[in-house]
């Protein structure tokens, strides 16, 4: 990727209401990132935004790859080396991706472990002893950097491999405790966020890293988790993208593993220790290649705005705030889908439609 294209990439993952799934289309709409950042501000304004939305100046987009390269960190994009393959396997994957540390144990095969931040002893200990088996085997063991579960994961794999993925930008150490682990993992493993650096994360951060957690992952094992866990979203986003989900078995009485024992009832693979995981990876068929990014010609430009102008009203009229699945958007407007998807990241551009994980849609 030349670095005029690495700059439009970037401006265009960075615009306002453009998110991994109107990204991926709009790629696939103009066949470039330049192409669709000029079309942008057209496409908003049709499906009813009265101002452009914010699309980062290429003086903006220079100033963040300077900050990540100042803290040695690397700008990955979808599709080109050194992207992690089995993250770009997820759809839609994110954009582009920050990473501080060896790149290379990005594309190494991989497996989370999350949990409580409040965890027992015991299951500290556990995740610790499970992560230094799992890298002893080969896995690189992949999570959030948090407290509890999470650091001890990470402490358990430094010697093999690790990968931590933060919901802020690849510079914002959270918990402020973990700063020395934090410092070993960008020395021996790596650091991503898909954030700019200097970002502090706030609440609706978390969601999106936890998706990349599962998706750098073969399989997402949770330690402890309550009922309305971050993990137990991990282990539901993994499913989603048809990775294996293990779960911690614990008492009963604990409130920290009814949300484990809950996963195990709903069909999660009981782990009681590393062969468990093992075990289950090694019948698993292969993802298979990842889809790479569109780079090639538009579409028929011209003929899909004016189909899209068509079922526009029809679109926004099947959408409210329950979540549907776009398929169920398309059978309900009666249209061919490329025309309906033109039409939905139209709205959702324009901030009338909201695109959500595992493939579904709302209104805004």
């Amino acid at each position: 990727m030349s670095p005029s294209e690495r700059l439009a990439w970037l401006r265009l993952a960075r615009s306002e209401t453009v998110g991994p799934v109107a990204f991926q289309h709009l790629l696939q709409r103009f066949g470039s990132a330049a192409a669709a950042l000029d079309a942008l501000p057209e496409l908003a304004r049709r499906a009813g935004r009265a101002s452009s939305p914010k699309i980062p100046s290429v003086s903006e987009a220079e100033a963040e790859i300077a900050a990540g390269e100042a803290l040695g960190a690397r700008l990955l994009c979808t599709g080109a080396p050194p992207f992690p393959p089995l993250l770009a396997a997820v759809d839609p994957p994110p954009p582009v991706l920050w990473a501080l540390g060896d790149a290379a144990v990005l594309s190494r095969p991989s497996v989370a472990i999350v949990g409580a931040r409040v965890a027992s002893a015991a299951g500290q200990r556990f995740a610790r002893a499970l992560a230094s088996e799992l890298g002893r085997a080969g896995q690189v063991v992949v999570s959030g950097l948090a407290r509890g579960i999470d650091g001890a994961a990470h402490e358990g794999a430094l010697p093999t491999g690790t990968v931590a993925v933060l919901a802020g930008g690849v510079d914002d150490i959270y918990p402020l405790e973990h700063r020395n682990l934090y410092a070993r993992i960008a020395a021996e493993g790596c650091i991503v966020s898909e954030r700019e650096p200097g970002r502090r994360a706030i609440a609706k951060d978390f969601p999106r890293r936890n998706r990349i957690i599962s998706g750098l992952s073969r399989g997402v094992v949770v330690v402890e988790a309550e009922l309305k866990s971050g993990s137990l979203i991990t282990a539901r986003l993994a499913a989603e993208q048809g990775r294996e989900v293990f779960a911690v078995p614990g008492s009963p009485l604990d409130p920290r593993t009814k949300g484990t024992n809950d996963l195990i009832r709903q069909g999660a693979a009981l782990c009681e220790g590393a062969d468990d995981v093992l075990r289950v990876l090694e019948t698993l068929p292969g993802l298979g290649e990842p889809p790479q990014a569109w780079v090639g010609p538009p579409l028929d430009a011209s003929a899909l705005e004016r189909a899209a102008e068509a079922v526009r009203g029809k679109v926004e009229a099947a959408l409210s705030p329950t979540p549907v699945s776009r398929d169920e958007v398309v059978r309900a407007v009666g249209a061919p889908a490329p025309v309906v998807m033109a039409a939905l990241v139209e709205l959702s551009l324009a901030g009338r439609a909201v695109f959500l994980a595992g493939g579904l849609v709302s209104s805004s």
